[in-house]
């Protein structure tokens, strides 16, 4: 067991480091000058002496491989550089819009579970035949719709029209139901895919048949073993998904106009402040390691196969 978590460990530690590493040469090869985005962009009247100053000050005019050595060496104690825009610390920079994005991401993740949950079960449980046919075409509507019309709808009924939430902002608790919705509705179809899937599968198995011959009932079919067993593919890629929440949240603090790391992550890119991008990078590829690691771990759990395997693996 103690195997299975180291290996699980190292493997998130190589997912971090190619991550920044992957990072550091995009934005090399972005095309443009950091430097002379510090200055103002191309219209601004700075001198090529102060724009070659700003460079050699965040020693951009150094070699490629010592910058990313000096870079990746600082990172390790989580020293990433001033904001080339800013100028503050880049690490302070995303603490201070963090708590917006994580307050969006843990309300959208309980609406996707409950709203990805309830299709899949009645996609698979409905005794009536066109209710499970049509439930089970939501979760592909879900997916398809794109995440900002999904967020203009809901911005022109409930804001505009109903006036029951404020169309933008971070201001209370109201002001983050719609833009939860909004990402919880392509991550509840995911998970309403992909358990709806397994569920079927689930109940087509032999030791499924062997339950209903002793007598046991449809509710304890379905919900005492069925579905249990069926979690597990779910359960993987919602380790993926709460990554997802957060990543993806650009799209929806874009269209309700929140402060939050989506928004920073735009324009951190756009400006091309490589020290906010490859802490913001790093931080969403921590959350997915993380996230899967404990995943990983809740594995052994579920299902004692994992468990009696991964004692057995060979020291």
């Amino acid at each position: 067991m103690f195997r299975y978590i180291a290996t699980r460990i190292g493997q998130g530690v190589f997912v971090l480091w190619a991550a920044y590493t992957v990072t550091f040469l995009i934005l090399f090869l972005l095309p443009g000058d950091a430097a002379q985005v510090m200055a103002g962009g191309l219209d601004s009247e700075t001198s090529a002496e102060q724009i070659e100053a700003l460079r050699h000050e965040f020693g951009l005019d150094r070699p490629l491989y010592v910058q990313y050595v000096v870079a990746l060496g600082k990172a390790v104690t989580l020293d990433f550089g001033d904001s080339f825009r800013d100028g503050r610390p880049a690490v302070e920079l995303v603490g201070s819009v963090l708590p917006e994005t994580l307050r969006l991401a843990a309300l959208a993740l309980p609406i996707a579970i409950v709203f990805g949950v309830a299709l899949a079960l009645g996609s698979v449980f409905s005794r009536r035949r066109w209710v499970r046919r049509f439930i089970s075409s939501l979760p592909a509507l879900g997916v398809a719709v794109p995440t900002f019309w999904v967020g203009l709808m809901l911005l022109q009924l409930f804001s505009f029209r109903l006036r029951a939430f404020p169309a933008l902002g971070n201001e209370g608790f109201a002001s983050l139901v719609l833009p939860a919705v909004t990402l919880a509705i392509p991550t509840g179809a995911i998970i309403a895919q992909l358990l709806s899937k397994s569920l079927r599968q689930t109940l087509g198995e032999p030791y499924i048949q062997i339950v209903r011959s002793k007598g046991a009932g449809r509710w304890r079919v379905n919900f005492g073993h069925a579905l249990r067993n069926a979690t597990l593919p779910t359960l993987t890629m919602l380790g993926i998904l709460v990554g997802n929440l957060l990543a993806g949240a650009t799209v929806s603090e874009t269209v309700f106009s929140r402060v939050g790391i989506g928004r920073l992550t735009v324009t951190a890119v756009n400006d091309r402040d490589i020290p906010l991008v490859q802490v913001l990078v790093l931080f969403v590829a921590a959350v997915f390691v993380v996230v899967n690691l404990v995943v990983d771990l809740l594995y052994p759990l579920v299902d004692p196969r994992i468990r009696v395997s991964a004692g057995r693996e060979p020291k």
